[in-house]
């Protein structure tokens, strides 16, 4: 009798064993997946940015030092590899991005340009599919980090080598309030 409540016992065990497992592989997947989805929008970014500059380049030729840097921040930015790097990167990019876009306010035919104007739209949507997909990116990381973290999910994951991720964060300056004046 005792070694059938011995056997019950471990069968038990090993289940919530497995399930702890189980659901720490579910989150590392659905963490790389939804990283998947930032990179796809990233790239879809840094495909639509040459197309930018050179519609810029007709209107305003002398921006050279403007046009340098989003060659030089998009480059970065295609290189990076983890969520920290890729986010440095794709800040300098929006600052580089926030400089053309100035510049070109000061052209008005450049702004009622019809090409500049759908580019514009699409780097948008863009953008806010990135944001979309960093917010749920993030979701995941959180989940799965505290799962971690958890126990008695941390013993399992420290047995099977699951480690903490990265959040794909913004960078400093753009934590601060935006100034308004009248």
């Amino acid at each position: 009798m005792t070694g059938i409540i011995l056997l019950v016992i471990l069968v038990v065990i090993a289940v919530v064993l497995i399930g702890m497992y189980n659901g720490l592989v579910q989150l590392r997947v659905r963490c790389d997946s939804a990283w998947s989805d930032i990179d796809v929008q990233l790239k879809r970014r840094h495909d639509l940015i040459p197309n930018l500059v050179e519609t810029v380049k007709g209107y305003a030729a002398h921006e050279k030092g403007t046009f340098e840097n989003i060659a030089k921040y998009r480059s970065q930015a295609m290189q990076a590899t983890t969520p920290e790097g890729k986010a440095i990167a794709e800040n300098q990019l929006t600052g580089a991005l926030k400089s053309l876009f100035a510049v070109a306010e000061n052209y008005p035919e450049l702004k009622a340009s019809e090409e500049f104007t759908q580019l514009q739209g699409s780097l948008n949507q863009t953008e806010d599919s990135i944001q979309n997909s960093r917010r749920y990116y993030n979701a995941v990381v959180r989940d799965l980090n505290t799962k971690i973290q958890s126990f008695p999910t941390n013993i399992v994951a420290g047995m099977f080598g699951f480690t903490p991720r990265q959040f794909f964060e913004t960078a400093e300056a753009d934590r601060e309030p935006v100034a308004v004046k009248f």
